[in-house]
């Protein structure tokens, strides 16, 4: 092995091994806070895409320089970038109004940059990049849950009899629950309707208390 081919082995060893140190940091930080996706997935979507880019710059070096052959670097990290979309998707998980997984998907399609970008020797940019990420991850995560959640708003609708009306209302009341609409069942005029408004992280309170109502049929988050 000539000189040419042990310097362009210790550059892409060094690549890979870079693309396990970042991307397995933001890995890490998946896997201690249980998302779908965590440690592992992270490592082989960061290394693999690694790896796509480094076949991009270095496996066809031997006919790049052919008559006749045009060859496009940019071609397979295109197809990395699309196709990441159908891994992240997979982590994505829908039950009634509520999304979880979208930060992780975003996680691991950001992640497949990170690894083309150190697949084609930007080191200092993936160093900055990991460092950015983790930042949002970590310490813009809690932010979010102590400032942003607490303005947040909740809608629930609530069906009950009429006979557990006034405990419902107190404890709307309790929780500084603003009452939207209170409707009647023509049909059954025993069965109340109540839709209100929580603002902040109340909704597991409230809905502990209604359990414990009698009369209450059913509610739900809207």
């Amino acid at each position: 092995m000539d000189v040419i081919l042990q310097n362009e082995l210790v550059i892409i060893v060094g690549r890979l091994l870079l693309a396990v140190l970042l991307c397995g940091l933001i890995g890490i930080e998946r896997e201690v806070n249980q998302h779908p996706a965590g440690f592992r997935t992270h490592l082989l979507v960061g290394v693999g895409s690694c790896l796509m880019m480094i076949l991009s710059l270095f496996g066809f070096e031997s006919v790049i320089d052919h008559e006749n052959i045009q060859f496009d670097p940019a071609r397979i990290p295109s197809y990395v970038i699309s196709g990441i979309g159908f891994l992240g998707a997979g982590t994505i998980l829908v039950k009634d109004s509520t999304v979880r997984g979208l930060t992780t998907a975003a996680s691991i399609w950001v992640v497949a940059g990170l690894g083309l970008i150190i697949g084609a020797g930007l080191y200092e940019v993936a160093i900055i990049t990991t460092v950015i990420i983790l930042v949002i991850l970590i310490l813009l995560n809690r932010f979010e849950s102590q400032f942003l959640q607490g303005r947040r708003r909740a809608t629930i609708e609530v069906i009950l009899s009429r006979e557990s009306f006034v405990k419902v209302i107190q404890c709307i009341n309790q929780h500084s629950g603003k009452i939207k609409v209170i409707s009647t069942d023509l049909e059954n005029k025993n069965e109340i309707k109540i839709k209100f408004e929580l603002r902040g992280k109340k909704e597991l309170d409230i809905i502990k208390e209604l359990y414990l109502i009698e009369g209450i049929q059913n509610f739900t988050k809207l």
